[in-house]
């Protein structure tokens, strides 16, 4: 029986897409032998549960991930007695977040289990205070006390976080508020970088109504080195609107103005504003080779690691469009550089 036109149809179409797959994918290949810092990892999720650091530490190895920035989330998602099933999400339901100080306990119980060549891989931050409470610079100096040479960075502070901001109970927290200016004092007394999560806008807003706020605290703490979660964005506010049309300009007006800051390109920045259906925005390329030294990379995971490969390889479309220098700078290099030789200790005067 002679074979259907059909068939062989079909077959070329196979053909074809099987032939775009490996272009696509010959796109995506590690162009300079990378290696990464993932520079925004949570251990654990909003329910404060977490794969533990087994499942951690493997995900690295397969993600050539060399070092994590790894901390908690300071908030905990509430299971009200009316839920119909116990939330997995902070977008779950409409329970409230409220804030949960114990998740720093959890990362350094964590950390303090591993053996010595697997725990200097962990750059563990503080992350169990509320951002609007001025006991917080305090109870930051006392888990230094607690857990000397542990800690390496301050962050993720929450602050700006659309949805998030709006269900978690309390005063809404700012980055110039009272109490983070405190905090921002103690990191630059130990020489701790700042993870900062401040939204520019919010929703249904198009110009950066919260920019005063980020400058306010980057111009009062010109000794703390800050770096701006997500360029600034959120995946709550950009799966809503246009993105900001604006960010590139201002981040090139941010950058030069303070060279306190940093850039995280994790999340919303990179799925919104960064790659362009799988390809390097120019922009975004020029920015970065202008300001080589002031970006970093993570996987903005929380507590549930099998996708890292898959999120730092998404990186690559970007790695690979930049000059190598940059790229590894990019890649591994400035979050490296960022974080101090050895874990901060409480201070004897």
């Amino acid at each position: 029986m002679p074979e259907s036109p059909l068939r062989w149809l079909a077959h070329g179409v196979l053909v074809t897409l099987l032939s775009l797959n490996v272009a696509c994918a010959s796109q995506a290949e590690n162009r300079y032998h990378l290696s990464f810092v993932d520079a925004h990892l949570h251990y654990v999720d909003f329910m404060q549960d977490s794969e533990g650091t087994e499942a951690l530490i493997s995900a690295m190895d397969r993600a050539s991930v060399d070092q994590v920035w790894l901390f908690g989330l300071p908030v905990m998602k509430k299971w009200q007695a009316d839920a119909p099933r116990k939330p997995r999400y902070y977008l779950g339901d409409e329970s409230p977040l409220y804030y949960y100080s114990a998740t720093d306990d959890i990362v350094a119980q964590a950390i303090t289990g591993l053996e010595p060549e697997q725990r200097q891989r962990i750059k563990p931050f503080i992350s169990g205070f509320n951002p609007t409470d001025l006991h917080a610079a305090g109870q930051i100096e006392a888990l230094i006390e607690r857990y000397p040479g542990m800690w390496f960075g301050i962050g993720e502070v929450l602050t700006r976080h659309d949805q998030l901001t709006a269900l978690t109970e309390g005063e809404t927290p700012r980055a110039n508020h009272p109490a983070l200016m405190q905090v921002y004092e103690v990191a630059a007394e130990y020489g701790l970088p700042v993870l900062l999560h401040s939204n520019l806008t919010s929703l249904r807003e198009e110009t950066p109504i919260y920019l005063q706020e980020l400058e306010e605290a980057l111009e009062g703490n010109p000794d703390t080195r800050f770096v701006l979660a997500h360029a600034g964005t959120s995946g709550g506010v950009e799966d809503k609107q246009p993105p900001l049309k604006t960010l590139v300009p201002i981040l090139e007006a941010l950058l030069a103005r303070y060279d306190n800051l940093y850039v995280d390109l994790s999340w919303s920045v990179k799925d919104h504003y960064v790659l362009d259906d799988g390809k390097a925005d120019p922009d975004w390329v020029a920015l970065i080779e202008q300001y080589p030294g002031r970006f970093t990379l993570g996987s903005d995971l929380v507590g549930h690691f099998d996708s890292l490969s898959r999120q730092m390889e998404s990186y690559l479309p970007l790695l690979n469009a930049l000059p190598e220098n940059v790229a590894r700078r990019l890649a591994s290099e400035n979050a490296k550089a960022l974080v101090p030789e050895k874990g901060a200790e409480k201070q004897v005067n």
